[in-house]
């Protein structure tokens, strides 16, 4: 199987997301320019995290006009995988494959730190290997990463089992106290209906390694190859 990661001017994790592919997971793996038109083949696209043409006018507003963005659309609505990851997530709001919107943390500051997630859906193709409830402990960084959506679309969400992960402690409690940005129902991250585009504002690919202090986040990208193995 074949992972593309996208690179935007300002993209600061695309080399993050393509050495734990090609180096930790063994998987195939190439760069796709923001200006490409060709996704190449691949089997799962990542955007990665980053400030995307310096996250002017919105973080992802920009970016959602690059001329890659139009196949990527094209591929996930075609069924093909899709995970955005921080900024990537940001992109895919703005693009219209994700609903709901990002908003400035609620305390105007950019937090970097291992946060706790919990997971809420573990039949989707980047939890397959999760267990429902399971905690993983990966960082974030951002600016912008309080999640906002309509009350109305929220219910839909939840009726759908489209909310994948929310912050929460430790030991799975999930409060206000474990909020790190003010997001909406805690949440962390999301998929589409189909289950076949993922947004998360946490980072996986910097929990990878046992001297992160963390290998949490490779139970979603060995999720997405266990999925991608199965078909």
């Amino acid at each position: 199987m074949k992972f593309g990661v996208v690179v935007f001017p300002g993209s600061n994790c695309d080399q993050d997301c393509y050495y734990v592919v090609s180096n930790v997971l063994r998987q195939q793996v190439r760069y796709i320019w923001h200006k490409d038109t060709e996704l190449g083949g691949v089997d799962c696209i990542i955007l990665p995290g980053g400030f995307s043409y310096g996250d002017y006018l919105r973080t992802g507003a920009v970016a959602r006009f690059s001329p890659v963005m139009k196949s990527i659309i094209d591929f996930a609505q075609k069924g093909g995988l899709v995970i955005g990851i921080c900024n990537g997530f940001q992109i895919l709001l703005e693009a219209g494959l994700l609903p709901g919107a990002m908003l400035r943390n609620t305390n105007l500051h950019f937090i970097c730190k291992y946060v706790y997630i919990k997971t809420y859906n573990h039949k989707t193709p980047f939890t397959c290997l999760c267990k429902n409830g399971q905690v993983l402990k990966i960082p974030i960084a951002h600016n912008e990463g309080n999640y906002y959506i309509d009350n109305l679309s929220l219910e839909e969400l939840k009726r759908n089992n489209q909310i994948v992960f929310r912050y929460c402690s430790s030991d799975a409690e999930v409060s206000a106290d474990f909020n790190p940005n003010g997001s909406l129902d805690n949440i962390a991250g999301i998929v589409n209906k189909k289950g076949n585009v993922l947004g998360m504002m946490p980072h996986p690919e910097r929990s990878a390694e046992k001297i992160l202090y963390s290998e949490d986040g490779l139970n979603i990208f060995k999720s997405i190859i266990k999925w991608l193995d199965k078909k």
